[in-house]
């Protein structure tokens, strides 16, 4: 007889047993082979299951709870260890698997790169997607080191796909000079801030089918010192969640959202992967309709 899963840490918390009746689903991407400093995001989605089990059930914020919605968590996705390419795939098949079956899909990751094959069948759902990209970093480049496969290239696949006037960008605060001339030329760029540009920026999205990706590097370390390229400058815990309700009550229409770059190894304290599921809490009830 298998036991109740929803306060085990082996599911998010509260958890559904059933993916028909779920409106969300929850997977988990543990891909981490490209990063450019220090690896260990892999183990970020199993580690903010386990943090999950801390949350209380309700919201303050949006005055609701959990345990009055419906979503699944599917587990992590069995990904060809060392293969970028192939990873991607897997990733993007399954994801199209979700939206095939209207469901809501929320991605724990892994490294940024991960969100590109997402961004792809977004895309092809809903050809007047924009993405919403909170951030350290730019993720501008076109190759790192000759690979066009990199966590520092996935938002700049998706400005190439979907047109950079579809980006917007907040929280940058680290990127190659390049970098931070393509962004200033290309995307809706706005580095440095994220609740004040997104006030101003939302509006003008009107009520168009959005996707929300949120690396958590973009915490000031001294919030989330888990993860693999911590830079310095960086905002609150109260600054993103804020800038996630303000997504959440705007008239945009969030179709899917993931938070990516949990490295919990460098992080004993556990407080990174505190905040990843306080933040993935809030993405649920106030993304998901």
């Amino acid at each position: 007889m298998k036991l109740d899963q929803a306060y085990s840490g082996n599911v998010f918390i509260c958890s559904s047993e059933s993916y028909e009746d779920a409106k969300a689903v929850i997977y988990g991407m543990p891909m981490d082979y490209t990063v450019s400093y220090r690896p260990g995001s892999r183990f970020g989605p199993a580690r903010i299951r386990q943090a999950s089990v801390g949350l209380e059930e309700y919201s303050p914020y949006l005055d609701k709870s959990i345990l009055d919605a419906a979503y699944f968590d599917a587990g992590d996705l069995l990904l060809p260890f060392g293969n970028a390419a192939r990873s991607l795939d897997v990733i993007g098949d399954y994801v199209r698997g979700l939206l095939k079956d209207d469901k809501f899909p929320i991605g724990l990751g892994g490294e940024h790169l991960v969100s590109w094959p997402v961004i792809q069948a977004m895309h092809e759902k809903y050809p007047d997607l924009a993405v919403i990209h909170i951030d350290a970093h730019a993720d501008l480049r076109d190759q790192y080191e000759g690979e066009p496969l990199s966590h520092s290239t996935p938002i700049r696949k998706a400005a190439e796909l979907i047109g950079g006037k579809n980006i917007y960008q907040f929280g940058i605060r680290s990127g190659s000079k390049e970098e931070f001339l393509y962004g200033r030329q290309n995307i809706n760029f706005h580095p440095f801030e994220v609740a004040a540009p997104l006030k101003t920026e939302l509006p003008k999205m009107g009520s168009r089918p959005v996707y929300v990706t949120i690396d958590i590097d973009v915490l000031d370390p001294s919030c989330a010192p888990g993860t693999g390229t911590a830079e310095a400058g960086g905002i609150t815990s109260k600054e993103l969640l804020e800038a996630v309700h303000l997504i959440a009550r705007s008239d945009v229409n969030v179709v899917g959202c993931d938070l990516v770059e949990v490295a919990p190894i460098y992080d004993p304290t556990e407080q990174t992967q505190i905040v990843a599921a306080k933040l993935i809490r809030e993405m649920l009830l106030g993304f998901v309709k």
